[in-house]
């Protein structure tokens, strides 16, 4: 049966073995369910698996409403006992920062995002991937975590958090888990449940853009970029954000080989991301 700890002074007690976290800020779906099958595996039956719910206040930007944001807790802990987790931690500001006022929070605590984290969605949401590793960062102190998982949804958080640990030093195994999808190809996403039903269907040009783009690569950058947006063009109301191809670590894209293409766009006031592996070709 999965224990539900409030303070971390709880966690302790209930830990065995190993210690793997997902982190999440709550609205659980088969994607974080697929992070608690990667952490389960990590450490073995013998280990803890740790689910974190805790919706996060300084990664919310102005437009963001951090109050409206869906909390689930019933919902969640009964995906979490499904799935196997030992605990659902779901702290409030105080027990991870110290206070509930973010905006006494000294910037000394706060952890700043590398050059990596200034592009892509840090040009579209500024401040949100410090908010993130600052969270990050604490939640795995308080729960004593070697092995996150992060989903490969979220690329950009998945790398920048991958080099923070790294930067640190923090004996930490940051372990990327292939993003979950709908039978459409749609990646799972919290934010879906947003999407009317006409918004929903222009959705699955979503990926679609992505899988031409990836068997373009072959042909090039501008060639792979030219075919997903060519995709994404069939429905003027999609609103691309941007749609690129990157080195694998998000830095430019390489003359020829492994490369990630990303894409974020706006359907109605709702924001998607997408983003696979690719191999790029030389042009034509």
């Amino acid at each position: 049966m999965t224990a539900l700890a409030h303070f971390h002074r709880e966690i302790p007690e209930l830990c065995r073995g190993e210690i793997a976290v997902v982190m999440t800020m709550g609205a659980l779906h088969d994607g974080h369910a697929e992070l608690m099958r990667v952490a389960r595996e990590c450490v073995g039956p013998d280990g803890t698996v740790i689910v974190t719910v805790f919706v996060n206040p300084t990664q919310f930007g102005g437009g963001e409403d951090f109050a409206k944001y869906p909390r689930t807790l019933d919902a969640d802990c009964r995906i979490c006992e499904v799935n196997g987790v030992d605990i659902v931690y779901a702290p409030d500001s105080i027990d991870v920062y110290g206070t509930a006022d973010m905006a006494a929070l000294p910037e000394s605590e706060m952890v700043n995002a590398s050059p990596v984290g200034m592009i892509l969605e840090g040009t579209a949401r500024p401040g949100h991937f410090r908010g993130m590793l600052t969270v990050v960062s604490r939640l795995q102190q308080l729960t004593g975590a070697q092995f996150v998982t992060f989903g490969e949804k979220d690329y950009q958080q998945l790398v920048l958090v991958t080099q923070m640990f790294a930067d640190r030093e923090v004996p930490v195994k940051v372990v990327p888990v292939q993003t979950v999808r709908e039978p459409d190809g749609l990646a799972l996403s919290s934010r879906n449940r947003y999407l009317t039903a006409p918004e929903r269907a222009m959705a699955a040009l979503i990926p679609k853009a992505v899988d031409a783009a990836v068997a373009a690569a072959q042909f090039g950058q501008d060639a792979a970029v030219a075919a997903g947006l060519e995709v994404l063009s069939q429905e003027p109301a999609i609103k691309v954000d941007y749609f690129v191809v990157t080195a694998p670590d998000l830095g430019p894209a390489p003359a020829g080989g492994p490369a990630r293409v990303v894409v974020a766009v706006r359907i109605g006031a709702t924001r998607l991301l997408d983003n696979a592996p690719c191999d790029l070709g030389a042009p034509e």
